[in-house]
């Protein structure tokens, strides 16, 4: 009896043994990008010391680090009043010995056709709150292009997302990844962004959006202490393995905290 063969995403060629750190633009330094970011300055120790060229990051967020922030997201005291990208950027170089940037300003979005260098990178990351930000992004990835053989070609983007003791991690790819044969499996080129696979249910979202919370405890009414920093090692993992094994066998994961349960999110 003939059976169907497992679908799996391979990773872009140019990103299997690069000569030049992977460009990784993370987009979003609050409750789950804080989390990220030092899952990101692990791997990429881990990648170094296999004698992977490792990643470079930049961390956009035009936010300031205030009272409420202190406990559910990674910040100090100390940290109030600093920019949270470059309260966050300056610890990881400082003890991982990086040299990654911040920058003091939110993703921003382009027309079509306009060049800007700073905006490329080979990995986009969003770890937002709102809607309209990943629509944003969206719109961005299908207008900013390489030029010429410029290195940070886009390939990836990672969204983490939540609500109140749930969340998940969609992979999608920018574009067609070309995939290599397989005669084991059935290589998926093309992730189709959240936004488009899930528009319905993002823009049915959107209208339940609430205001910010005033405070640590008011915040924990509406979130779980532990949702955001649990969603960012999983995804960082589900990235780590991308980037170590060349393959994925999944393109991404749904997770409850509450009922302690994680599954994956097969490719469709």
């Amino acid at each position: 009896m003939k059976t169907s063969r497992k679908k799996v995403h391979f990773l872009a060629e140019e990103l299997q043994q690069p000569t030049n750190p992977i460009k990784i633009i993370l987009i979003g330094a609050g409750g789950t990008g804080s989390f990220v970011l030092s899952g990101l300055a692990r791997l990429n120790e881990a990648l170094t010391a296999h004698g992977h060229a490792g990643i470079d990051i930049d961390l956009w967020d035009g936010d300031l680090v205030t009272k409420n922030n202190i406990g559910r997201q990674l910040f100090a005291q100390s940290e109030i009043g600093l920019y949270k990208s470059v309260a966050l950027i300056n610890r990881i170089n400082r003890f991982f010995g990086t040299s990654w940037k911040a920058k003091l300003r939110n993703f921003p979005k382009v027309r079509a056709g306009v060049r800007q260098d700073d905006l490329l990178a080979s990995i986009y990351i969003t770890c937002v709150d709102n809607i309209k930000s990943r629509f944003d992004l969206a719109s961005t990835l299908k207008n900013v292009k390489p030029f010429n053989n410029q290195l940070n070609h886009p390939r990836y983007w990672l969204d983490f997302g939540n609500s109140k003791d749930s969340g998940q991690v969609i992979c999608s790819t920018i574009g067609t990844v070309e995939q290599p044969n397989s005669k084991k499996f059935t290589p998926v080129p093309n992730l189709p962004f959240v936004t488009e696979e899930f528009e319905d249910l993002l823009l049915s979202s959107e209208e339940k959006d609430e205001a910010p919370s005033c405070s640590l405890v008011d915040s924990l009414k509406k979130q779980s202490l532990f949702i955001n920093s649990t969603l960012a090692n999983l995804g960082c993992d589900l990235l780590t393995t991308l980037l170590f094994e060349g393959v994925l066998m999944e393109r991404g994961l749904l997770l409850n905290l509450k009922t302690r349960q994680c599954r994956p999110l097969p490719f469709t």
